[in-house]
């Protein structure tokens, strides 16, 4: 399995090739976009980690809306004193599709071939209570 960890807008998503996912806000227009701080990148078993980030690696993305997040309301409440305060915050979000992780350093691996060995010298002990 093939993933990686990006970080954009002071947070860290673990993303994978065809995740949609939410971010913060994004300053672009419709089309491609790509994410250069890549914190740790994961490909069958081997594993890249960042000093503070992965100079090779950069996820390829495609943007496909920019939007308002669902409402949340916070209350604020003193007993005994009639205190109320009530506002609302809806986060902008950006809604992007994760295309394609790339990597120099870390390869396609062969798949491992299990060996048998059939070697009559080896014979099995069993202990006695």
């Amino acid at each position: 399995m093939k993933y990686a960890v990006i970080k954009t807008g002071g947070k860290q998503y673990k993303v994978s090739e065809g995740d949609v996912i939410e971010v913060d806000k994004l300053d672009v227009k419709e089309g491609p976009l790509t994410f250069d701080n890549v914190l740790l990148l994961v490909n069958e078993g081997n594993v890249e980690v960042g000093k503070p980030f992965v100079e090779s690696a950069k996820v390829s993305a495609k943007l496909l809306e920019q939007k308002k997040g669902d409402k949340v309301r916070v209350a604020k409440f003193k007993s005994k004193v009639r205190y109320r305060r009530v506002t609302g915050f809806r986060a902008l979000l950006s809604k992007v599709q994760i295309e394609k992780i790339e990597s120099s350093k870390i390869k396609e691996t062969p798949k491992k071939v299990e060996e048998k060995t059939d070697n009559p010298k080896v014979k099995k002990v069993s202990k006695k209570a």
